[in-house]
Formats: structure tokens, sequence, C-alpha cells
């Protein structure tokens, strides 16, 4: 697999707080819906056609999975859909659970 962005937690919650990125959560629902980062989109096979369709492609993304390994398959494959600018957040959700504890909903 080519090289896939990544992005740190302390970067990333700068985006975050600039409302610079869009923030997507790949994690199964019942996870997200017990804590996610504020704002996160809860990305799923359901919605994967009409977030293609409906989001903005230049926007960058910051994809979230459980500890940074599944996010870089999905951050892989938003690139290939035409996104400009994304990447995988690095320690994933836990790890931005642990630096950032009120990233509870």
């Amino acid at each position: 697999m080519p090289e896939v962005p990544e992005i740190d937690p302390i970067r990333a919650k700068e985006l975050h707080d600039a409302k610079q990125a869009l923030f997507v959560d790949i994690r199964d629902p019942l996870s997200y819906e017990r804590a996610h980062i504020p704002g996160a989109f809860p990305l799923n096979d359901e919605n994967l056609k009409d977030f293609l369709s409906q989001t903005q492609k230049d926007r960058p993304v910051v994809v979230c999975c459980y500890h940074g390994n599944s996010s870089r398959g999905a951050t892989a494959f938003l690139l290939q859909q035409g996104f400009q600018e994304v990447y995988s957040l690095q320690g994933g959700f836990e790890e931005w659970r642990t630096r950032y504890p009120e990233a509870k909903s």
C-alpha cells in the first residue's frame, strides 16, 4: 500500500478547534454513540455513497478509527475517490480520548 498521509493528534486538534477539517469516524455505531470527537461524522457502509456524492472534495478530512490502523485504508480509499487532502489520525480515537478527555460527544 502506498504511503498514507497521517496526522498527529495535536495537529488534528488544531484543525478541529479552528473548524478547518471535517472529521469522520469509521468505528462501529455503538462505539460512536458512546463517545466520539465532537462534530465527527459517523461514516459507514450505509451512508458512504451519500457522503461521497455530497461532501466537498477540496475540504480537508481527518479519518478516525479505534487505534489508527483501519483509518489508513479509509484514508487511501477517500484519496482514490478524489478527495484532495485526507489524513489518518495517528493513534485513533483512543489516543485522542487520552489526550482530550472532554471528547465524549
